[in-house]
């Protein structure tokens, strides 16, 4: 697993579209200052076929501890941001790895590969 860049994004419109480099990255950087606004503003952010982003308030926590310390603090509410996947891109996420598709889980739910059981029958001593 790597991680995309908001530059590397930009390329992909660029050559998606056919348009100058610089106006891919304009509108790029346009998107997601839009994005960012509407968060600040607690607005919900629907992407139909990808998900939904939206701010959510955390409750106040009047008996934290400092793990350092063992202090008793306050931590008060604040606002954090939440992804929630679409169905299209939950479905996507769903499939099976390559390794998966070649060694499916059995009907436990694990892999048919043990490397800890005795071979057939016998018992270890």
């Amino acid at each position: 697993m790597g991680t995309t860049t908001k530059k590397e994004l930009a390329m992909t419109v660029s050559r998606e579209t056919g348009c100058k480099k610089n106006l891919a990255c304009d509108m790029v950087d346009t998107v997601f200052e839009a994005m960012r606004h509407s968060l600040i503003k607690a607005q919900r952010i629907e992407i139909r076929g990808f998900g939904v982003f939206q701010v959510k308030e955390t409750r106040p926590k009047p008996a934290a501890r400092n793990p350092r310390t063992g202090q008793v603090i306050y931590v008060p509410a604040r606002r954090k941001t939440h992804f929630r996947p679409g169905k299209l891109l939950k479905e996507e996420l769903h499939r099976p790895t390559p390794l998966e598709a070649e060694n499916p889980p059995s009907q436990d739910g694990f892999a048919s590969y043990r490397p800890n059981t005795p071979p057939s029958g016998e018992d270890q001593l």
